[in-house]
Order: C-alpha cells, then structure tokens, then sequence
C-alpha cells in the first residue's frame, strides 16, 4: 500500500514537471518571437547619439567631402548624394556647369537625436568660382537650428544663376560647392550625416521681363473645410507624403520630423496652417507646462530653398498657427528682394517639414500629439515659360495630372503605386497592424496547443506508470524491484 501511494505521488509530480516544462518552452518560445517582432520596429527614445529616422534617397551615392576645392567630388544634376559634415572644418565638392544653365545645391544637415545644439547652430553652403567668388547670394544659403533648439534636419540651399542681371560666375566651367557647419562651442562634437541635391534649370527661350509681378492680394486664402482625414507624414523630402486640399491630420511624438509635399503649379498660390492638438495628460513639471517653440513649420520649394517658416508656443492647450501669405508662383518672383517671394519662382512640389520640439516631453509626457494640417491651393494653373533646349525639366518645374493624382492619393516620392487607395505608406501600415494582431493570435494558439500537449503528455505517463504498479504485484524472474520504473523517469518524449 505505501508503496502504491509513493507512486502515486511521484506521477502526479512527474505530470506537474511535464506540464511546467511545457509552459517555459512555450513562454521561452513566445519571448523570443516577441524579441524578434519588437526589434522591426523603432523604439520612442530619443536619447543623445540615437540615429535619426531620416530617410535618404534610396540608391544614393555616398561620397566624402574634400577638406580644398582641388578634390571634390563631382555633383551631377538630378542627383542626391549622402555625405558628412564633422564638427570642425568645411567640405567641398565638384560641379560642371554650362554657360546658360541655372543650378541649385541643397545641403541637409542631419544630426542624431537628443544631441545638443544652440539657436544658432546650423550650416552654410555656397557655390564659388575658380576664384572662389560666391555665386548669386541668397538667403536660403544658410539654415539654423533657432529658438527651438532641438536636433533636426534642417536645410540651405545655394545656387549659381545665370541672366541679364547676373554679372559673375556666367561663363561654363568648374565650379565649387562648399558647406559649412556653424556651431557653437558648448554644442555637440558629434559629425552629421548630410543630403546633397543637385537641381539644373535651363535658361529661358527668350529674355522676359526682369521686374516681379505685383500681387496686389496680401489676404491668406479662405481655409479649407471638411472633415478631418488622417495622413501621417514621412521621415524625409524622400519619403514625403503627398497632400492635396483640405484638413489633413497626423500624430506627432516629441523630437518627431514629419515630410508631406504639395504639388503647386504656375499661377497658384498656398496657404498652410496648423493647429497643435492639447494634450489630456497635464504637466510632468509642476508650475512649468510651457514650451516657448514646439511646433515648427517650414516650407521649400522644389530646389529645397526655404520659403517660409513658423512655430508656435504650447501649453497643453490647443495652439495653432500659419506660414505668411505667400504670392502666385511665377517665374518673375525670383527677381524679387524678398526671400519668400522669391522662393516662389518655380512649379512643382513644394516641401512641408513638421517639427514637434522634443522639449514637449519633458513637460506633458511622450504620448503623441494631435497635429492638423489646413492646406489650401488657390487658382488655376497658369501655363509656364518657355526653356531653352529640347527637353523641358518638367519633374522638377512643372506640375503634372501624374502629380495631382500622388497628391490625391497621398503618395511618397517612392510610393508603391501598383494598387489603389490611401497611398503606399497608408497600405505599409496597414499590413503591418495586420501582421502584428496576427502573429499576436497566432502566438496566443501556439502557446495554448503546447501546455495542452504538455498536459495530455503528463496524464499519459501517469497512466503508464499505473499500469505499471498494477503489473508490478507479481514480479518478473530476474527483475529488481527498482528497476521496472526507472525509463519513465525524465521529460516526455519528443520535448
């Protein structure tokens, strides 16, 4: 009989030691699927030297900056290369430009999250002759970090323009690029990667007027009205989502850039606003809930030259505000002292940059934010001047129905456009939502199949081992008493 029970006991406590195995299999199992599911995706930190998210051109060439003009690499027109700008020191490269042609360089600063930078850092780029004269001045040529002082990408462009007006760099050669950064001294040593964009614009069939169209209208248009329809931006001019008019809406994390584009053609004019939606978790920091810029806005046009910018404070409540009003795009525009009308001077796709200080944190927590974008897009398309040259630049200077359509549709620069519907970053997501609710369930089954074989498994030595002891009462010639049991001891087979 004591024998009996001492069995009894150790098959109940074999079942138990097969069923707990089962189930650190199992959660050993859906641990590291888990780990696996979670590495695909970017974690919400933004501490000092975290990566930027920003996306560079897909298949862009990776050169390095030359520390003289006498061996910088070649810029080709139509190009985007990637590069780095360290903390000291300036950086050249190459051009090879015809006597009647327009270009335009622009440098993209990229500095890592969280790291450290004044109002006034920034970078300064510039196009010098042989005899290092820079090229028609602007005052695109330099962009700074400003008053929200937080790691972002930020943009200058410089160019060499040729026309009746231009008195220097007019002939064809080799000219110069140079970029420089700008810091301050208690700043951050660290190097920033750097986006360079070439852009050529062919000289006009015939000389037009040098004098800049007068608007007359100063009046931002009416703003759009609707409903609001969600539309999350991209991580760079490359990935930026396009927008048509209307309400568009996006959730913003602090420290947070998003990209959208406009198409905006010859004649039109546009008019951004934005509205920083108020936040339901209250200040981190007693009596200091107020961040002096949060949100920034910067427009640029298709050369990435910037035309416009704006912030606003926030303190928890619902802050909103708006670029200046901005002229109809002509061609004239360039020809006008202001910067913001003169950014105006080309069709295509103009660049929307949202910044969410990462300052908001601190103060209101890391949950996302409601952001809303009023974009509106006022008169009909103008036709354009008229180049020199067979070819027209027509994806650079132009707005086409394959453009308006993107716009529509809400497509990136790289977007999928095989199907239909929200646009390729729309459908990404969605798939991923999917694919995370599924492996999720599938984990879910998974783990309930395994601790219920466990369990059938355990049962199925227990009865063994019964029946064992039952046949065990007359032993067998030559068998020790111990020895009947001992290979039902140890995991079940299979595991």
């Amino acid at each position: 009989m004591g024998r009996r029970l001492t069995e009894g006991r150790a098959a109940r406590g074999g079942r138990g030691r097969a069923a707990r195995r089962g189930r650190r299999r199992a959660l050993a199992v859906l641990a590291a699927t888990s780990m696996c599911v979670v590495a695909g995706f970017p974690t919400q930190a933004t501490a000092a030297g975290t990566p930027s998210p920003y996306a560079f051109a897909e298949g862009a060439e990776v050169i390095e900056g030359a520390t003289s003009n006498s061996g910088g690499h070649l810029l080709v027109a139509g190009s985007t290369y990637k590069s780095v700008l360290p903390r000291v020191g300036q950086r050249f490269y190459r051009l090879e430009l015809k006597a009647k042609e327009n270009a335009y360089v622009s440098a993209t600063a990229v500095p890592k999250l969280g790291t450290k930078v004044s109002y006034a850092d920034g970078l300064k780029v510039s196009v010098q002759d042989a005899n290092g004269y820079t090229c028609s001045p602007l005052d695109t040529e330099k962009a700074r970090f400003g008053s929200a002082e937080s790691a972002r990408p930020i943009t200058a462009t410089a160019s060499r323009r040729v026309g009746t007006d231009e008195k220097s760099c007019t002939g064809a050669g080799t000219y110069y690029v140079l970029v420089e950064r700008i810091s301050d001294p208690e700043s951050s040593q660290e190097e920033w990667d750097l986006e360079l964009r070439v852009a050529s614009e062919p000289v006009l069939r015939l000389a037009g007027t040098t004098t800049p169209p007068r608007t007359g209208d100063s009046a931002s248009p009416e703003p759009p009205a609707g409903a609001r329809k969600v539309r999350a931006g991209g991580t760079s001019f490359n990935k930026a989502r396009g927008l048509e008019n209307g309400i568009w809406g996006d959730r913003l994390e602090p420290g947070e850039t998003r990209f959208y584009r406009v198409p905006v053609d010859w004649g039109q004019r546009l008019s951004v606003g934005a509205e920083l939606g108020g936040s339901d978790t209250g200040t981190t920091e007693r009596d200091q809930g107020f961040v002096p810029t949060a949100l920034v806005m910067s427009l640029t046009n298709p050369v990435r030259a910037e035309v416009d910018d704006a912030d606003t404070a926030y303190d928890g409540k619902q802050s909103v505000t708006a670029l200046r009003p901005l002229p109809p795009v002509a061609y004239e525009n360039r020809y006008d002292p202001a910067s913001k009308v003169s950014a105006m001077r080309f069709a295509g796709w103009y660049y929307l940059a949202v910044h969410l200080n990462p300052d908001v944190a601190r103060k209101f927590g890391r949950a996302p934010l409601d952001v809303t974008l009023r974009i509106t897009v006022e008169g009909s398309p103008r036709p354009g001047p008229s180049y020199a040259g067979a070819s027209v630049p027509a994806d650079e200077f132009s707005v086409t129905e394959r453009d308006t359509e993107a716009a529509r549709r809400g497509e990136s620069n790289a977007a999928d456009t095989s199907t239909g519907g929200g646009g390729g970053d729309d459908r990404v997501m969605a798939a991923v939502a999917a694919g995370g609710i599924g492996t999720g369930m599938g984990l879910l089954v998974i783990l309930g199949a395994w601790t219920l074989i466990a369990r059938r498994r355990a049962a199925a030595v227990a009865l063994r081992r019964a029946a064992s002891s039952s046949s065990s009462a007359v032993p067998r010639a030559g068998a020790g008493a111990g020895t009947a049991h001992a290979a039902e001891f140890g995991p079940p087979r299979g595991w």
